[in-house]
């Protein structure tokens, strides 16, 4: 059992509710991403996604677009990231999800980087752009290292696309609450349940949704039908607003803690 699969076994077991937050990796900067990434585990998170900034990161709002931009600023790359994965692992035992576009990791060569990310500790990747049509290659070789390939479904995929994330995905499948980008939004679409109720006609998999929610009663209301929640770009906000303070990792964990509900991990 991987450890993913054994969070969302245990949460089950004390019959709780995910919390997954999102970072960008190397915002404000590595360092910081490392101790942010400790603190996020002790404050309950499930899972954690840690982003890989890209250059053209069409499916996010300009919250996350302007964290990838100062992440870009320091100059690394996918290895560092990595680096910064394995030195977590030796810390913390939460899963560690890399969220990334697809050309970052095509450009570090896709059997190389599932070696890689095995070695640092990760547990599974997800790509915004890579349809489940076109992910088998990428699929067997994560598959060859014991990493879950984690698959997008929108409220907009047909019963055949669902069908066939069922098939493939592992881990869990992460529910999109809306059409459109990331960001902050005042209220979740009610397409986001009908869409987890679809998807579990098919797969047996936790699901979790994101895109969208920010706040404590929308987290409270998606955790009525789905699994868990995903919140990055309100994470990712607060990380933007506090900068380089000193305390800035601390806060941050503090503002994670209020987001979660005392159903969730």
């Amino acid at each position: 059992m991987g450890r993913i699969e054994d969070a969302f076994s245990q949460l089950q077991r004390e019959g709780k509710k995910g919390f997954i937050p999102f970072i960008t990796a190397g915002d404000p900067d590595l360092e910081s991403t490392y101790e942010l990434l400790i603190e996020l585990s002790r404050a309950g998170a499930t899972v954690i996604e840690l982003g890989v900034p890209f250059s053209d990161p069409m499916a996010d709002g300009p919250v996350i677009q302007r964290a990838s931009e100062r992440a870009l600023k320091h100059g690394f790359g996918l290895q560092e990231i990595l680096d910064i994965a394995a030195r977590v692992r030796e810390i913390i035992t939460t899963p560690i999800v890399l969220f990334s576009y697809f050309n970052p990791l095509l450009q570090f060569g896709l059997k190389p980087l599932a070696v890689a990310a095995k070695l640092a500790g990760v547990d599974g990747v997800l790509v915004t752009d890579l349809t489940p049509e076109e992910a088998g290659d990428f699929s067997s070789e994560l598959r060859a290292n014991e990493l879950d390939m984690i698959f997008l479904i929108a409220p907009t995929s047909t019963d055949a696309r669902l069908r066939l994330v069922a098939k493939h995905a592992r881990g869990f499948i992460y529910a999109v609450s809306r059409a459109g980008v990331t960001g902050a939004r005042s209220t979740v679409s009610a397409e986001a349940e009908t869409l987890v109720n679809r998807v579990r006609h098919f797969s047996k998999l936790p699901i979790a949704v994101g895109f969208g929610i920010s706040k404590d009663n929308q987290i409270a209301d998606v955790q009525r039908y789905a699994d868990a929640v995903v919140v990055g770009s309100a994470i990712v906000g607060e990380i933007e607003r506090l900068g380089k303070q000193d305390d800035m990792v601390r806060r941050v964990g503090q503002f994670v803690q209020g987001l979660i509900p005392r159903n969730s991990s």
